[in-house]
């Protein structure tokens, strides 16, 4: 039989022995005369889950960003929408100013060449 690990909303964490993850959340509720909501039902592997800030070198949480006023929201919007026509505007330029490229084959010019002289040797 599988154990399973499950998280009660009563600030305890219990392991207990069941078939499946549904039997096991409905055994450890049980003990607790049914009062207790079940939250979380894992395979009890390994070592149970420590609770936030337990560890000492817990990560730090993300500052909340301030929400935009809407007034705010739309000139950045007015700003996205003028770079992007600026970005287009600026892809068409170049792409005008550069013609397509044409491989052009120089001729080369046919010369004879001339046959090589044989070279006279003097027998003495």
């Amino acid at each position: 039989m599988a154990k399973y690990r499950v998280t009660l909303r009563v600030s305890r964490t219990e392991t207990v022995e069941a078939d499946n993850p549904y039997q096991a959340a409905v055994l450890s509720s049980a003990r607790h005369d049914g009062n207790a909501e079940v939250v979380d039902v894992h395979r009890a592997a390994g070592r149970p889950a420590t609770k936030k800030g337990a560890k000492k070198g817990a990560k730090k949480v993300a500052k909340k960003r301030r929400p935009l006023s809407p007034e705010a929201r739309a000139r950045l919007a007015q700003n996205l929408v003028k770079a992007r026509a600026a970005r287009a505007a600026k892809r068409k330029a170049v792409a005008k100013k550069a013609p397509a490229k044409k491989t052009v084959k120089k001729a080369r010019k046919a010369t004879k060449k001339a046959p090589a002289k044989k070279k006279t040797v003097k027998r003495g």
